[in-house]
């Protein structure tokens, strides 16, 4: 039997994900940085806050062009710690966010991150029901390990801890045994207020362009998995077929293959 173990494309097995709260006018700063050296965002947006605009938000009718490329993602209408809220509430603060934001950027808005880093068991049961796919938390873990439940998504790192330090830890990467993933969160509005973009365009610098990486949005790196684990294979694992529509890549015997979309493909040689 052939050793089949899932790959990022093209072979990879690393990847970048930058995570982004609150949808502030520091966002169009942050883009740009991202757009520059290549990185994917996935910005987290208050429809409430941004239709009204209040505290400096992103205007509704900006996002679909400023995040181009990019993915908007819900963080409720107008950010209550949802854990003590009831029920009715937090389901009305999470669809009536989509809502907006899906009339805004014209596609599904499927992810979320918790707005004060609020969450319970039961919000976590109910998010399946609402659309939601993968939800953020603000539990950094330091480490570089794949996600084990994406409804408790733990972030890597904030930007501001340790950055630097574990971004050059990242790069030098290298047993491809192991699928590893940097996970950098927090708000763009911080660096106003600390007075370092610096430290990001340093990041940015560091990380981007690097052909041994994968640079994806929260939902890219969800789709891709969710397309493994519905490749069809024999029992011998000597063929899969794939009924989804995108490509997934496999590293059979240290050989990488592309299967693509609705493609069956012999994993041994006859």
């Amino acid at each position: 039997m052939p050793k089949v173990m899932v790959t990022f494309p093209e072979g990879k097995h690393k990847v970048v994900t930058l995570s982004y709260d609150d949808g502030k006018l520091a966002d169009r700063r942050l883009v740009s940085l991202f757009n520059e050296y290549g990185l994917k965002g996935t910005f987290h947006l208050n429809s409430g806050l941004s239709e009204c605009g209040i505290d400096d938000r992103i205007p509704l009718d900006e996002i679909a062009k400023l995040y181009d490329n990019h993915e908007v993602s819900a963080h409720t209408v107008t950010h209550p710690t949802i854990a003590r809220s009831p029920k009715e509430q937090l389901i009305e603060e999470i669809i009536d966010d989509r809502k907006a934001l899906e009339d805004a950027v014209g596609y599904p808005v499927r992810g979320m991150s918790y707005p004060n880093g609020s969450y319970n068991q039961m919000i976590k049961g109910l998010l399946p029901h609402l659309g939601i796919e993968y939800a953020r938390t603000v539990h950094s873990t330091g480490t570089f390990a794949m996600p084990d439940d994406f409804l408790e998504w733990n972030p890597t790192c904030h930007h501001k801890h340790n950055l630097e330090k574990i971004a050059k830890e990242f790069i030098q990467l290298h047993k491809q045994q192991y699928l590893y993933m940097l996970y950098v969160w927090g708000h763009s509005y911080e660096f106003d207020q600390d007075q370092n973009w610096d430290v990001i365009e340093s990041f940015c610098q560091l990380v981007g362009g690097r052909d041994d990486i994968w640079y994806a949005t929260n939902i890219e790196i969800v789709d891709y998995l969710k397309a493994f684990r519905n490749l069809k294979f024999s029992a011998n694992s000597q063929f899969v077929y794939n009924p989804n529509s995108a490509s997934v890549w496999l590293n059979v015997d240290n050989k990488i293959y592309e299967i693509k979309g609705g493609e069956q493909v012999n994993l041994v040689d006859q």
